[in-house]
């Protein structure tokens, strides 16, 4: 075959594999896209905010309680809760069936997603925050489908046991620091994200300033409670105790336990639940569409006059 053949080859090669490229992601979009999709994705939505407000509702329960409740203020405290309610397991049900389908939808983002964003550093810093709210949407449903099992494990005993792990390897508490630094970070940008609105660039549609607010609040108070476990998980590492890490259970008991911490704790057990109940109005105005890049944890400025953000 001959120097130009060979090119020609290639370059036939490259188109082909190009249009294919192409086709499969105009086929996801329209998936991801589709009114059942969208269906889908309101139901995750809807029980990603009773999740929440069941979270804050524990929380209030130790704040007020001196702390002694029983239940667990986390995730997979209130996905138990709900296999004690009347309906509790259809809720259970929706809720994987939900979080699945928005876990397929940052995937699609993460994969062929935020080609409104110029191609570098930009698009793949954003592909890798869709990579992570797949990652954390994906955690939840597995929660649900294991508190359905009844073989539910409370989230702090699972973080002392991979942080205890972690640390017994080669250098192993300067990677539980990491993984606290990391979680800190993550818990500022919650933070960022909520006074700034970004995160109204996942909604579609006008709403209310007094709804924009409900998330304000909430991601504000995400925020802080995750930074309380980032800095559980560097506490561990310098202590060398795998026990002082723990999950958002412990976070928030650590925040009761502080001088007036009762009163802390309320506020941000109440922003969760203000957070909770702007997830349904999100499941309302939903952006769903893995080409222009909407995400999933981050709504922006561009919903309160309707503006697509």
């Amino acid at each position: 075959m001959t120097t130009g053949a060979a090119k020609d080859a290639g370059r036939a090669a490259k188109d082909t594999a190009r249009s294919a490229k192409d086709s499969a992601e105009q086929a996801g979009d329209r998936a991801v896209s589709s009114r059942s999709f969208r269906i889908l994705v309101t139901i995750g939505l809807i029980t990603y905010g009773i999740v929440h407000i069941l979270v804050g509702w524990i929380a209030l329960q130790i704040a007020w309680g001196g702390g002694g409740s029983s239940e667990e203020a986390s995730q997979q405290g209130a996905l138990a809760e709900m296999t004690h309610q009347p309906v509790g397991v259809l809720v259970l049900w929706l809720t994987v069936v939900g979080l699945i389908a928005m876990t397929v939808w940052q995937a699609a983002e993460a994969g062929w997603g935020h080609r409104d964003k110029p191609a570098g550093f930009k698009r793949i810093r954003k592909r890798l925050s869709s990579v992570g709210r797949a990652v954390s949407y994906a955690a939840i449903a597995v929660a649900a489908i294991t508190a359905l099992r009844g073989t539910s494990q409370s989230g702090d005993q699972k973080e002392e046991g991979w942080t205890a792990r972690l640390m017994a390897v080669p250098f192993g508490r300067i990677l539980v620091i990491a993984v606290g630094v990391i979680i800190i970070a993550i818990a500022v940008r919650l933070v960022v994200r909520g006074i700034n609105r970004k995160f109204a660039k996942d909604l579609t549609g006008g709403v209310r300033d007094s709804v924009l607010r409900l998330g304000q609040i909430g991601y504000i108070s995400k925020g802080i409670a995750f930074a309380v476990v980032g800095g559980l998980f560097c506490w561990a590492a310098l202590t060398y105790d795998a026990s002082k890490a723990g999950g958002l259970d412990d976070a928030l008991r650590t925040i009761n336990s502080a001088p007036l911490g009762y009163v802390l704790l309320t506020v941000v057990a109440l922003g969760l639940v203000c957070f909770g109940i702007f997830c349904f109005f999100w499941a309302r105005h939903p952006r769903i569409d893995a080409g222009s890049g909407a995400s999933a944890e981050s709504p922006g400025p561009g919903a309160a006059s309707g503006a697509p953000a």
